[in-house]
């Protein structure tokens, strides 16, 4: 890994992180473009690794990290075109997930519990389908994988400067809208325990995708936590107590090498 590589735009802050407890470190993927993480929790400990959604970035997690932190290593990324990660103009799902799978070679990590929101869940059942030697657990946020949707008509890029690549928006959101479904046959093959997270009637995402998703995965759990799109933002506090309740149980904690309660 490379502590000292630069972002090729002006990165975010460091000090509210370090002002956190959190390490701040910059990992270059083989192959891939710098990818800002925030490290935090026990280093010992099984690691949980966040992925965010579409023009967010690992500061979106800052209310749910530190309890996870405590029983957790956890490790949040900035995903390519995003944030203080490296914005190289090329970007799709895929590249987004071989990005994920070199970040968890970098650091040295074996298995995960691998925690996505929207894109970020999109980019997680992906890492879970073509490398399930690396994902011990399996949360998705409000995530299906894409599905053809009405046609939309994307806005001007709003001036002056923004926390992700513009280019990444366009790229991802054509890939968000694909009508081929390819990606949805591969669910069954998703072989790590999986919980999903539906964000209710008020989620910007079309709420029978997600139990459609669920019911595609082998080895699922469904629970709804009715605030929105974004669960771990509108319910910090419910949306942490799901995840480590399902992380708790037995199959689960065994799956992960934590001791159930």
């Amino acid at each position: 890994m490379n502590a000292g590589a630069t972002p090729s735009h002006d990165p975010t802050g460091d000090e509210p992180a370090r002002d956190r407890g959190v390490e701040v470190r910059d990992v270059v993927p083989a192959g891939g473009p710098v990818i800002r993480c925030l490290l935090s929790g026990d280093p010992g400990a099984p690691v949980l690794v966040l992925l965010h959604g579409l023009g967010e970035g690992s500061a979106s997690w800052d209310d749910v990290a530190p309890g996870f932190a405590e029983r957790f290593g956890v490790v949040a990324l900035d995903l390519r075109g995003h944030g203080a990660s490296g914005w190289p103009r090329e970007y799709s799902y895929e590249l987004m997930r071989d990005d994920v799978v070199g970040v968890l070679d970098a650091l040295g990590l074996g298995e995960v519990v691998l925690v996505g929101h929207s894109m970020g869940g999109a980019v997680a059942h992906l890492v879970t389908q073509t490398r399930p030697d690396r994902v011990a657990a399996l949360v998705l946020e409000d995530a299906p994988p894409p599905f053809p949707r009405a046609p939309r008509t994307l806005p001007d890029r709003p001036p002056g400067p923004l926390p992700f690549d513009w280019a990444m928006l366009t790229a991802v959101l054509a890939d968000t809208d694909d009508p081929s479904l390819r990606w949805w046959p591969g669910l069954a093959s998703v072989s790590a325990p999986t919980l999903v997270l539906a964000g209710g009637p008020t989620s910007t995402t079309p709420q029978e995708r997600v139990p459609e998703m669920a019911a595609a995965i082998p080895d699922c759990t469904l629970v709804t936590v009715p605030v929105g799109h974004h669960v771990h933002v509108g319910d910090p506090d419910g949306f942490t107590a799901a995840v480590l309740g399902w992380l708790d149980t037995d199959r689960v904690a065994r799956r992960i090498g934590t001791p159930g309660r």
